[in-house]
């Protein structure tokens, strides 16, 4: 690659420089400058005769975003106001102080503040209303506008007008700015005396250097086994995909291949370092919603036998992304490559070049997918993101857990308790008592908390059919009957799912105590993957036998058996 054209790769979220390669063939030549021409005079017959006035700005962007959006959701126009927000995303870093702040019914709420950073020094704490950023009202404002607001230079100063729970006044914080980094591991700790457990959250700038140390630091700990936490994370930059799996797995090693139009670009990329640790056992956690360069990690990983997988399949992004410079210091995000990891598999689960007639997309079928073997020879399929060795699914929650999180209940009546209760236990040994569980459900007495569960909306729909086949009569005591049980169970829902409830308030009090760090620590006990995890490398027989071809663990892989069904 040439270094004046190509900066970086980036899978979901950040960006490889290159230039643009003009096509040889004349027609297509006639027909781009064609549909140009034709798209500025229809725009200047527009801006010209509407009946209303137009914003130029605003609708060109509308015509580019639509016309983007035709290709695919990575491809992406980034006018110039937006230019700082996508290099956060790239880099991890921005000026200023170091908090979540959302807008909430017409508030500006303080979500959380960053362990460690200028907010939470300067005694900012999460469930505060924002009133004023440097004098200027912010009731109006939107969540974009607030955080232009918050953020700034280095050593320069925010001074903020909030109002707190048990405060009778409002309070002014003053908050020196500073350089925020984003952790890309922000946490890792010990699950056990030999188990040792990180979370990975991004791929930003440093995201290998930063997974080596967390690593090595759990080695020093005592860890002699690892857990890999990749649950969420939706990728970043390529090349630190490269170094996180160097990591594990021996320098000279391929570790992705990118293939393109642009044949020239395409490129194998391979562990460049010497790797810390070939031989501790190591389990990658991965949820529905790891996608892209967190996929390029498990799946190197399972391709080279180096790791077993718990949870659920990923995400299935295997495509790259390039950023373009244009005019006025806007910038293109466009979609250049697929990425292939070493077993030669694509995991790109989305076909977005066959669209059906009336635009909608197709995934790629079971059927349609082709097997590869790891390097020990265990058979993998492409397509569809990367199928865990041990499924653990999603468990899901409760109607009226979702209710408790959407309304901000959890939220606020954790910031009513930090507010009474000075310090708690540990985050591992904090538990809410039976009768700090009592306040919250009186709290929530005062509070809506309806809502429609899924067999109320099957009985809605089952009543309106019946009315529709004139059979309404016949089966109107028995619907009413089935509403009234449905009803009385709603009415208990709290004590029913006290157990979940209880888990997700102490996770949230914890973490105004602990912050982060603390919230992950305190869903230790009960968190189905990690506990699937640890019983995996307790179990080194088990452990041995899943990266081994024709063993009965792996042919028990939810992969294999799907496609032993024969697939959709």
């Amino acid at each position: 690659m040439r270094k004046k054209t190509v900066a970086g790769l980036l899978l979901g979220g950040a960006a490889l420089l290159v230039s643009f390669r003009s096509a040889s063939d004349n027609e297509r030549y006639f027909e781009i400058a064609k549909n140009l021409d034709i798209f500025a005079t229809l725009f200047k017959e527009v801006n010209t005769y509407y009946v209303d006035e137009i914003t130029p700005a605003k609708l060109v962007k509308t015509g580019i975003d639509a016309m983007l959006k035709s290709l695919d959701p990575y491809t992406n126009y980034i006018p110039e106001d937006d230019i700082e927000d996508f290099r956060t995303l790239t880099t991890g870093q921005y000026g200023g102080i170091g908090a979540v702040v959302v807008k909430r019914a017409g508030k500006t709420i303080v979500q959380a503040a960053y362990e460690g950073y200028p907010a939470q020094k300067a005694g900012l704490l999460p469930g505060d209303e924002i009133l004023t950023i440097n004098g200027v009202n912010v009731e109006k404002k939107n969540n974009s506008d607030i955080s232009k607001l918050l953020k700034g230079q280095a050593n320069s100063l925010a001074k903020l007008e909030v109002t707190r729970y048990g405060q009778d006044k409002p309070i002014e914080i003053s908050i020196t700015r500073d350089k925020i980094q984003v952790d890309n591991v922000p946490y890792y700790g010990m699950l056990a005396p030999e188990i040792g457990y990180f979370q990975l959250s991004g791929f930003t700038v440093d995201a290998g250097k930063e997974t080596r140390l967390a690593v090595s630091k759990l080695k020093d700990m005592g860890a002699k086994k690892i857990v890999f936490d990749i649950r969420g994370n939706p990728g970043g930059l390529l090349n630190e995909a490269v170094n996180i799996s160097n990591i594990f797995v021996d320098k000279g090693l391929d570790v992705v291949s990118t293939k393109g139009k642009v044949t020239e670009w395409n490129k194998t990329y391979k562990a460049l370092d010497a790797p810390l640790d070939t031989q501790i056992p190591v389990v990658v956690i991965t949820s529905n919603r790891s996608a892209s360069a967190s996929e390029i990690v498990a799946g190197v990983l399972q391709d080279y036998d180096r790791a077993v997988v718990v949870g659920e399949r990923t995400f299935g992004k295997g495509l790259v992304q390039a950023t373009r410079p244009l005019s006025y210091n806007s910038q293109l995000k466009v979609t250049t490559a697929k990425y292939y990891i070493p077993s030669g598999r694509c995991i790109q689960e989305i076909d977005y070049a066959h669209r059906a007639d009336d635009g909608t997309l197709g995934k790629f079928p079971d059927s349609l997918r082709t097997a590869y073997k790891t390097a020990a020879g265990r058979v993998v399929y492409d397509g569809g993101g990367v199928a865990p060795d041990v499924e653990v699914a999603d468990k899901g929650i409760a109607d009226i857990s979702r209710v408790l999180i959407q309304k901000s209940y959890l939220f606020d009546f954790a910031t009513r308790y930090r507010a009474e209760h000075p310090t708690v236990a540990s985050a591992r040994d904090f538990k809410l008592a039976d009768a700090d569980y009592q306040k919250f459900v009186d709290y929530l007495k005062t509070k809506d908390i309806s809502y429609s569960t899924d067999m109320e909306k099957s009985l809605t729909d089952l009543t309106k059919k019946a009315k529709d086949d004139k059979h309404y009569d016949d089966v109107k005591n028995d619907l009413d009957a089935m509403r009234k049980k449905v009803s009385t169970n709603k009415s208990n829902d709290l004590m029913r799912f006290k157990p979940e409830i209880r888990e997700m308030l102490e996770q949230e009090i914890v973490s105004r105590y602990y912050f982060q760090k603390g919230s992950i620590e305190a869903s230790f006990d009960d968190d189905p993957n990690i506990l699937a995890a640890i019983t995996v490398l307790n179990d080194p027989a088990r452990y041995t036998a899943l990266l081994k071809p024709g063993t009965p663990e792996a042919r028990t892989r939810p992969e294999a058996n799907r496609r032993t069904a024969g697939g959709k």
